[in-house]
């Protein structure tokens, strides 16, 4: 892979490594480390605007790369594939919206310390620094065959290498509609004004009252945001609205699905008696006007509770992967259900029919890391080094190597973390995980010992670094 050479593995701080790393484009191999008293070093700071900016290659290469979608992986992707590729490349960023809200932090928007405004992240800087084309439309139809595509004005461009990165969208549920999810029972689950309101809604709450959410069946965008979530509205409901104030988590899925022993502590011991979780449960209903909420647990009895809010973190897929979308049109949503987009992740071009030349990043992706900004943006840099081998007549990288990693805030000010190793496991083709020493057998994403102040300080500073590297 293109010079993801690893950091010094001695280092204390796993953490500091991925931000270091970051900043010039790495992918790195992380070590364990005891957090707990581990001080941010001076001469590691990072934020956006002092985000490394890199010299673009002289390879000599030429093509047309048209990318869909400006969130963390096709911004990133545009980026790179222009560091990586050369001047020779006519890259074109298609995207309707003039900034990108970050996910990452946007739940701190519900307990006041943050707005939306600061997850803002405009494409002027992918345009002015590194001549990325930004048409702000959005794709129709993809016409393979021809290798182009059309947009909402009916023009269209064609492409030697397309790569789609169109995240999510949000599927009717529990009884919701998408009008309901506007107006009156926010997801939340993609920043902006759905986060405004959900906010809204927290600080109107009365003393003592009662927080319903759900989360959805894995997979789903980012998995320990909702339990992050969660951790955060209890800590602002116990502060501001009365020590009897509940959230009650009512879970799709078994279990905790990441940070299993920090959102468990969280859980039963940080937030005991506010917080309230159900895991298994099923037949879900919401009354978006009287927010009464009905279930079934897990043997089966039907439990019904009268809510203040409703946070219905709702099951989606891929953008455009819905009946009459224009992904599945194309036939590129070749998951068994339906709403993702398998892909090879040697190139993470889609493994459906008739698709060469196209590739699929980021939270539409099927591709067995989760589905989270981080790795987003380490999804696009493994594409772009691909797509720039494969311009130049080689064959992409036979074992790439990827991190995830990721803080949760639990409270105002505290935070824990996880991260990841992931390594090309030939024998099934996928990405998985990988111990210190790149063994896969039993290997398991690495939980920060325990959450406190220092995590919280070193989150900003991890956030900064990866969304500079993205957008600056």
């Amino acid at each position: 892979m293109r010079s993801f050479k690893n950091a010094p593995t001695s280092r204390r701080n796993l953490l500091l490594l991925a931000t270091a790393a970051i900043a010039t484009g790495m992918v790195p191999l992380l070590s364990r480390s005891d957090d707990d008293h581990d001080d941010f070093d001076e001469d590691h700071k990072f934020s956006a605007g002092q985000n490394t900016t890199l010299a673009t290659s002289n390879t000599g290469l030429s093509g047309r790369i048209v990318v869909v979608g400006g969130g963390m992986a096709g911004a990133t992707v545009a980026k790179y594939l222009r560091l990586w590729g050369g001047s020779g490349l006519s890259i074109t960023l298609i995207e309707p919206s003039n900034a990108y809200t970050s996910n990452i932090m946007s739940n701190l928007v519900l307990n006041g310390s943050r707005t939306v405004s600061s997850l803002a992240y405009p494409y002027t800087g992918l345009a002015s620094k590194y001549g990325i084309t930004v048409k702000p439309s959005e794709v129709t139809a993809i016409d393979k065959a021809a290798r182009s595509v059309t947009l909402k004005d009916g023009s269209a461009l064609s492409y030697d290498r397309l790569v789609l990165a169109p995240g999510v969208e949000f599927m009717d549920a529990y009884g919701l509609t998408q009008s309901d999810y506007d107006n009156k029972t926010p997801h939340a689950w993609r920043a902006g004004a759905q986060t405004t309101l959900l906010s809204t809604q927290l600080a109107a709450m009365p003393n003592n009252g009662t927080f319903v959410m759900t989360i959805p069946k894995a997979p789903y965008r980012c998995p320990p945001g909702p339990y992050e979530r969660a951790s955060l509205v209890a800590d602002f409901l116990k502060t501001n609205k009365g020590a009897a104030s509940k959230v009650l988590v009512l879970d799709e899925n078994l279990s905790i699905q990441a940070e299993v022993n920090n959102f468990t502590y969280a859980f039963n011991t940080l937030h005991a008696g506010v917080i309230q979780y159900v895991s298994g449960v099923t037949d879900v209903q919401v009354n978006p006007d009287t927010k009464v909420v009905s279930y079934k647990d897990q043997l089966g009895v039907t439990q019904t509770v009268n809510a203040n809010v409703v946070n219905p973190i709702v099951p989606h897929r891929a953008t455009g992967s819905g009946q009459g979308g224009w992904l599945a049109a194309a036939g590129l949503n070749n998951s068994a259900d339906g709403r993702w987009a398998v892909v090879d992740v040697l190139s993470y071009q889609s493994t459906a029919a008739d698709a060469t030349g196209i590739h699929v990043i980021g939270d539409a992706a099927n591709c067995g890391m989760p589905k989270a900004g981080h790795v987003a943006n380490q999804e696009a840099k493994i594409c772009a080094d691909a797509i720039v081998r494969l311009l130049g007549g080689g064959q992409p990288d036979p074992a790439p190597v990827a991190n995830s990693a990721c803080y949760s805030p639990l409270t105002a000010n505290t935070a824990s973390w996880l991260t990841a190793v992931y390594q090309y496991d030939s024998a099934n083709k996928k990405m998985v995980v990988a111990d210190q020493g790149g063994h896969t057998v039993g290997a398991k994403a690495t939980e920060a010992a325990t959450h406190n102040n220092n995590n919280f300080r070193q989150m900003n500073t991890w956030f900064n670094s990866l969304m500079g590297d993205s957008f600056s």
